[in-house]
């Protein structure tokens, strides 16, 4: 057997095996070639019974074998099928026993769902930068929802799953199915157009939540669910909305902007119906605590009523307790009201002595009157003389400092024009009207200066006036 060669061509020698051949071509081709994405058409393809894959890929103009191991087949998101177009991650290798060139394929998609992918994180990336995904906008779900709306396709399996799921946890919520394809180039647009629909009517169906749903598939069969519209749409919706989409491992850009994410369209139903369930659930535990509730409230009854029965007696005892209490209660109405009468009657006689003798002798009394009737005459009398000798003094002494008395005696009041009393010729002048009063008139006068000889007289006026 020839060694392994790590250089081929240079490692050679002169003869060699088909195996070494083989071998050395082997690994020519898997250094120079890495591992690759090829795209082609699934043809002759075979599923073994240990679970490998067997198949030609092919476009036009060539074609290659290809073999995915079973570990690898497993993790596959779809079935792979004869006629389909695919882009298989492979290794370049070659099948050394039989010398076939072939690809060891670790991994397949869809034809195109590279470009859909990227595609897909550069709208999520921006409807998130948008904040249509953040978790504050999302609105909780109803926990007893009055009726539900459901967006999917009538032939679809995810309107068949949700109705068993709800006929099976919640068979009393109404359900209102909105039409719409979920695959193909108008899907989107019509999806949209349904979520509206449903937030329109949603007063007159009586539906308060929304559930868009639909089977599983490849990135190109969910691509109607990778849409903005449908993601602005649902976001727009006046109701909650559940997005039940694919299986556990697909996402979409429906499921970002949905209120809650269902793995897949049983899921979603379950979620709608969850607060019914878990009602239906507990019932057998609320029962239970009622039963035991009652059991307690029942035992303490007997037992209320066990004490009561213990306190019951005839009712011809209860006549005789209540005769003998009844003649207690008269013979101590008896003895207290004779006590309250002789205790009046008492009262009354004492009242009737101090009346007696606080009763007035009307004889003294008149007797009394008439003494101090007379001494009140004398008193008056008394007082009326001091009275009227009191004001004849001052009446005297009225009369004595009367002016019209001094008048009387010839004296005279020499005034000025505005009635002020003249008490000094400093304060009277030449040509100066005055006024001259005495005893039985008023005489106008002028004051004149002095002529003649005036001043030997007894009564002479002051030097310089004459009047």
């Amino acid at each position: 057997m020839n060694p392994p060669l790590t250089n081929p061509g240079k490692d050679a020698p002169d003869v060699v095996s088909v195996s070494w051949l083989n071998r050395a071509a082997r690994e020519a081709l898997e250094g120079s070639f890495p591992l690759m994405w090829v795209a082609g058409e699934v043809s002759t393809l075979t599923r073994a019974a240990s679970g490998h894959l067997y198949f030609t890929l092919k476009d036009d103009q060539a074609q290659v074998r290809c073999t995915m191991w079973r570990n690898r087949a497993q993790l596959l998101p779809f079935r792979l099928e004869h006629g389909m177009r695919v882009e298989v991650r492979a290794l370049v290798t070659l099948f050394e026993p039989r010398g076939d060139f072939q690809l060891s394929v670790e991994g397949a998609r869809h034809a195109g769902v590279g470009n859909l992918f990227e595609a897909f994180l550069r709208l999520k990336a921006r409807l998130e930068a948008e904040g249509l995904f953040d978790a504050a906008v999302k609105r909780p779900l109803p926990r007893f929802p009055r009726g539900i709306a459901v967006v999917t396709s009538p032939q679809a399996a995810a309107w068949r799953d949700v109705t068993a799921a709800l006929a099976r946890r919640a068979p009393q919520i109404p359900l209102t199915l909105y039409p719409t394809p979920v695959q193909g180039e108008t899907a989107p647009a019509q999806i949209a157009a349904a979520i509206q629909r449903v937030g329109a009517r949603a007063t007159l169906d009586g539906n308060d939540l929304l559930l868009l749903v639909r089977g599983g598939g490849s990135l190109e069969d969910l691509a109607a669910f990778n849409d903005e519209r449908v993601a602005r749409a649902i976001r727009a919706c006046p109701l909650p909305v559940v997005v039940g989409v694919g299986h556990e491992t697909d996402f979409s850009i429906a499921d970002f902007s949905a209120d809650l994410r269902a793995a897949t369209p049983t899921a979603a139903a379950e979620l709608a119906s969850a607060g019914y369930f878990e009602l239906r659930e507990g019932l057998p535990q609320l029962t239970a605590r009622l039963r035991r509730s009652m059991e307690r409230r029942i035992d303490a009854a007997a037992q209320r009523l066990d004490r009561a029965a213990s306190r019951l007696t005839h009712p011809r005892q209860q006549l005789e307790r209540s005769r003998l209490r009844l003649a207690i209660l008269d013979q101590s109405l008896r003895a207290s009201m004779a006590r309250h009468l002789a205790s009046r009657q008492a009262r009354v006689a004492g009242l009737g002595l101090r009346l007696k003798a606080g009763r007035p002798d009307p004889t003294r009394k008149l007797a009394d009157l008439d003494a101090l009737g007379q001494r009140l005459q004398r008193a008056t009398q008394s007082l009326l003389a001091r009275h009227q000798a009191h004001v004849a003094a001052l009446q005297q002494h009225l009369t004595h400092l009367d002016p019209r008395a001094v008048l009387a005696r010839g004296y005279s009041i020499t005034r000025h024009a505005d009635g002020r009393i003249a008490r000094s010729v400093t304060s009277l002048s030449p040509g100066t009207a005055i006024y001259i009063e005495v005893l039985d008139g008023t005489v106008a006068a002028t004051v004149d200066p002095v002529q003649g000889d005036l001043l030997d007289a007894p009564d002479k006026t002051p030097p310089g006036l004459c009047i």
